[in-house]
């Protein structure tokens, strides 16, 4: 194949990630390497994701990071250091005026290389980009990187960035019951975990069950819940111990569909059509407080679940950086309208390759936890989405401080 010669571009989109950066860390660097060769001569960093190209608010990253050694912080920093968004591009025969005035864009700065890294919906852009270029005919490369504190984009083994944040909630989870355990008063606590479809990252917070602790009851989005069932089980686990910890998807729902916290949340929506979800631990709070009537409270890991890099994977942030890299390699050689995807191809020792699927079969679908990690009662998961889990949270990352805080780059 031709080598194709210009300029690449990168942007970050969606809910940022503990590992978002390393992707991008990665991709920087595979891109110095074909500066080096000559097939890329400038990388552009979009600000606030495609907001950002359409603005033309773009950053020299050669330029930012001619200094190396800042790749190495930008990897343990937190949050997406581009800035990212929640745009939802149009269908590509619907508006030709948005997706012409992109194309305008890449011609005007020679843009031959597009990274975006991020989730569903982010790949959806992906899928609509790639989809345009080939109709006006502007050749150039359009890539998927992938990005999920949730884990639930398919055909990836696991997602950049949810590692880290399962290493996260079984680091809280095992310490909120070591802290339950030193009273003897009945008492219920209920962990509120991010989740909206896809049960992953609460089913983390089994993974201290190798510490010897573990939530006693566990419910994810996956399965239909119950209040009945739900109040059955807590006075089942309080009759074997004073302090029950409960871990619960925010996207659990009744048999009807509505979530068990639609009565605490706005009923607003993303522009993708999502729900912003929170309270069903408030909501299951109230009703353990009036059903049980013993000492109850509800916690909301919330967004330190995806900022906590001072917590985060080894094996996350290495992956990450080895994805985007292999990314720009990839891109170089011909890949184009594809999502980059890890494939697990040993347990024992666990080994993985960066592979990539067309994004098509990726954009707007979800994967979610298969029904052989969830227990028979449906309120825990099973040893082998332990076994699946424990891998990915492993390694501790050699963070630099500065004044007892981590340091951390942030691209102005």
């Amino acid at each position: 194949m031709e080598k194709l010669i210009g300029n690449a571009v990168v942007g970050q989109s969606g809910g940022p990630t503990a590992a978002i950066n390393a992707t991008l860390s990665g991709i920087i660097r595979g891109a110095m390497e074909l500066r080096d060769n000559g097939t890329v001569e400038k990388l552009y960093g979009m600000k606030n994701g495609i907001e950002g190209l359409l603005g033309e608010n773009l950053v020299d990253l050669f330029e930012v990071f001619a200094n190396k050694e800042d790749l190495k912080t930008l990897e343990h920093t937190p949050a997406a250091a581009l800035g990212s968004c929640r745009k939802k591009l149009p269908a590509p025969t619907a508006d030709d005026e948005t997706f012409a005035k992109i194309i305008d864009i890449f011609k005007k700065y020679n843009i031959r290389y597009f990274f975006y890294i991020g989730g569903n919906d982010s790949m959806d852009t992906v899928d609509k980009l790639s989809t345009y270029t080939d109709l006006c005919g502007y050749e150039m490369r359009v890539i998927g990187v992938p990005k999920t504190i949730d884990n639930d984009l398919p055909i990836t083994d696991h997602t950049p960035g949810f590692g880290s944040a399962a290493k996260y909630i079984a680091t809280m989870t095992q310490e909120i019951i070591r802290d339950c355990a030193v009273y003897q008063v009945k008492a219920v606590t209920i962990i509120e975990i991010m989740g909206r479809d896809a049960g992953w990252l609460t089913a983390s917070a089994a993974l201290c069950r190798r510490a010897g602790v573990e939530p006693d009851l566990i419910y994810l989005p996956e399965t239909v819940f119950n209040m009945d069932s739900f109040l059955n089980d807590v006075r089942a686990a309080l009759e074997k111990h004073p302090n029950v910890v409960v871990a619960i998807s925010e996207g659990i729902h009744f048999e009807n569909g509505d979530y068990v916290g639609s009565a605490n949340q706005s009923g607003a929506t993303d522009v993708f059509g999502h729900k912003y979800l929170s309270g069903s631990g408030k909501t299951l709070e109230y009703a353990v407080k009036d059903a049980i009537g013993c000492k109850v409270r509800s916690i909301e890991l919330n967004l330190c679940q995806r900022c906590a890099s001072h917590l985060a994977s080894e094996t996350d942030l290495s992956e990450s950086v080895l994805v985007g890299k292999t990314a720009a390699l990839a891109a170089a050689e011909g890949a184009s309208r594809v999502m980059m995807t890890i494939d697990r191809v040993s347990d024992t020792p666990y080994k993985v390759e960066i592979g990539n699927v067309s994004v098509s079969e990726v954009a707007n679908k979800v994967k979610l936890v298969p029904r052989e990690f969830i227990n028979e009662k449906e309120n825990g998961v099973t040893d082998a989405c332990v076994d699946y889990l424990l891998p990915l949270i492993k390694g501790e990352p050699d963070i630099r401080f500065e004044d007892g805080l981590p340091v951390h780059f942030i691209i102005k």
